[in-house]
């Protein structure tokens, strides 16, 4: 069992209780409370808890539950780390459980999260032998005449026939010609036309992990102007690709990539976006490669840190679309960056 897959609920459906010293105490939703009880031994305690959204039942979680269960273990009185929580849980705690104080505890899950364990990076590997097949039914799929919708339905049958659990986020994406210049995140039922470019990114998620791919592929022949934007894209993810081992920094990536692109002429055309993040248990999660909003760090790469490093460029008034984004899934190791995604790129947008 893992977080419910309801769009905008995982944290009000499910939770755990974490301590130094004891088992961790599993709070599931009532739809999830027998399957943990009655087919999963290796849990010691599961309990019951509402929906975590109308107050009164919040309440009643807070002044009951919750409340016997800190009581029990001596954590009725002091700090409590909370991840995440919705405002009216933070406030029935604050309430009614007066000498329980709530600390941040979601910087310390999101750093535990950096690094994975070898078994989670074999989670994420199948996630991503998933993924790749769910491209390539796109790319396959993609053809004149088509809508946007119809390569991202096919998409997903290859995704649920093979096991994967939801797209890389909810909305499987799929944008043709003029939907990349600038991006558009939902696929539509635009009619993908000859010398349209057509970005992929669907990814998937297995087992809880996730895997995020995109390609960018061409209907028909490209034009000279997209063939240049996607040799400036391709060639920057290399070259930050490169840079992806022990020894350099989230920064040195950025700027490999930065500088390819503008090599090529495209530097003041990269998206508004980060160029990279980390990704496993969260679909995006940090840390971040090119992050340029205030608060931004700089960390350097170790050992079994998994990001998805995806460089977009989009040029206005290119006919068929100009914006491109190619975006793999990289590991971390010891020596040279892992590859694991492997969907081919599209050599008629080689020059």
């Amino acid at each position: 069992m893992r977080a419910q897959l309801i769009a905008g609920k995982t944290t009000s459906l499910n939770g755990a209780l974490l301590t130094p010293s004891e088992d961790p105490v599993l709070l599931a939703s009532g739809g999830e409370i027998d399957k943990a009880k009655f087919g999963m031994s290796w849990i010691g305690e599961a309990h019951a808890v509402p929906i975590m959204e109308q107050r009164e039942l919040v309440d009643g979680f807070v002044t009951g539950t919750l409340s016997r269960i800190l009581r029990e273990r001596g954590l009725d009185s002091g700090k409590l780390g909370v991840d995440q929580a919705n405002i009216s849980f933070i406030e029935s705690v604050r309430t009614h459980l007066p000498n329980v104080e709530l600390v941040d505890g979601d910087t310390i899950m999101q750093q535990a999260r950096w690094i994975k364990s070898d078994l989670e990076v074999a989670v994420i590997e199948e996630a991503c032998a998933i993924g790749d097949s769910v491209t390539q039914r796109a790319l396959d799929e993609t053809r004149a005449g088509r809508r946007e919708l119809e390569v991202a339905a096919d998409a997903m049958q290859t995704l649920f026939q093979l096991g994967g659990e939801m797209a890389h986020v909810i909305t499987p994406f799929v944008a043709s010609g003029e939907h990349m210049s600038p991006p558009h995140r939902l696929a539509t039922d635009k009619i993908i036309r000859n010398q349209d470019l057509c970005f992929i990114d669907i990814g998937a998620m297995w087992n809880g992990y996730f895997a995020d791919i995109g390609r960018t592929t061409v209907v028909g022949k490209p034009s000279k102007t997209q063939q240049k934007i996607y040799t400036a894209v391709y060639e920057g993810l290399m070259a930050g690709i490169d840079t992806m081992r022990p020894g350099f920094t989230n920064q040195d990536c950025a700027d490999a990539i930065i500088n390819k692109i503008g090599e090529h002429g495209f530097e003041d055309h990269l998206f508004s976006l980060f160029i990279g993040h980390g990704i496993g248990m969260g679909a995006n999660e940090p840390p971040y490669i090119g992050e340029t909003l205030e608060g931004t760090t700089t960390y350097d790469f170790q050992p079994n840190m998994v990001f998805a490093v995806e460089p977009l460029v989009w040029v206005p008034d290119v006919r068929g679309g100009g914006g491109v984004r190619i975006e793999d899934m990289v590991l971390i190791t010891d020596g040279d960056p892992h590859l694991l995604s492997r969907v081919e790129y599209e050599d008629r947008l080689l020059i």
